[in-house]
């Protein structure tokens, strides 16, 4: 087996061509300047930022964030600076410095998606925009759009009609059948699907004997959901022709390349974050180094490779 000198990284998402396939995940790498001390946010194949709603919201209140094993569980409650000054303060810096940028965006009506969809559409250095659909729909009684399908696919659908930009769709794996909601939001005219969003999970304190969260209900990252995430982009893998990205407990190059080898033509790195704000750059400089190890000239030619 000859090595390779330089392996082609390039993957496309749809309609989006990016570098290489390693992204951040979104609520894990702040707007991006954060981690510009660590991380050549350039390099990077995008930065996802955290997610962005029509008006600021503030959060829930702490304790917001507790260590579980092999994990984290965190109950931020989707803090952020509104739609408006993402794109007077935030954008432009990440913009100026070259980064391809993935805005996540969530809503509670179907109509706010659209809002925000629209408004991005105007903004200048938005690559795409991915939905987060697990947020409650106040029209259908507090119903996760990612809980079901209809809904996903009518929200993906609206936001379809009016997006010029390659379109993401975030699963959330709180659901009975994952492959059906990547189905419904295919087709919806998704160009793309991101998962896993995290599991629902929660802690309590001896001491106090009461939840650790303020909120009671946090969302579980990390380490500990890789399996069900890894399973899970396997299992979509097989049921849509739309790129995947995979996330969920990527913390290694190996994470990265088992995610691709299940059928994920990119990933994004998340609570990895935390640990070590440097591990983007690590995973990518891995990816390269085992495809040159393996003589592979192309990213995409180990794509799915597990499936086959």
């Amino acid at each position: 087996m000859d090595a390779v000198t330089s392996p082609n990284l390039s993957v496309r998402l749809g309609p989006l061509s990016l570098p290489n396939p390693v992204l951040t995940a979104s609520g894990t790498f702040g707007y991006g300047r954060e981690y510009e001390p660590f991380v050549d946010l350039a390099g990077l194949g995008a930065v996802v930022v955290k997610g962005i709603s029509l008006l600021p919201r503030a959060g829930n209140p702490p304790p917001r964030i507790v260590e579980t094993p092999c994990g984290m569980l965190n109950a931020i409650g989707l803090e952020n600076v509104g739609v408006e000054r993402f794109v007077s303060d935030k954008l432009p810096y990440l913009r100026e410095r070259g980064c391809r940028v993935i805005v996540n965006i969530l809503g509670d009506s179907v109509e706010e998606y659209c809002r925000l969809v629209e408004r991005l559409n105007e903004a200048e250095g938005v690559s795409a925009v991915e939905l987060n659909i697990s947020c409650p729909n106040v029209k259908r009684g507090g119903v996760a759009f990612g809980a079901n399908e209809r809904l996903a696919h009518e929200l993906t659908q609206a936001t379809r009609r009016v997006s010029r930009l390659p379109l993401i769709v975030k699963l959330s794996p709180n659901v009975t059948d994952i492959g059906l909601m990547a189905r419904a939001v295919e087709e919806g005219g998704a160009d793309a699907v991101s998962l896993i969003n995290t599991l629902i999970g929660m802690a309590i304190s001896v001491k106090t004997r009461k939840p650790v969260l303020a909120n009671v209900t946090g969302g579980l990252s990390g380490p500990a959901i890789k399996p069900v995430a890894l399973r899970m982009v396997y299992q979509v893998a097989g049921q849509v022709r739309i790129p995947i990205i995979g996330i969920g407990g990527i913390g290694t190059w190996q994470d990265a390349v088992e995610f691709i080898l299940a059928g994920a033509s990119a990933i994004q790195v998340g609570t990895a974050n935390f640990v070590n704000p440097g591990a983007t750059a690590a995973i990518l400089g891995g990816i390269r180094a085992y495809l040159q190890e393996q003589g592979i000239g192309d990213v995409n030619e180990i794509i799915g490779e597990a499936r086959r």
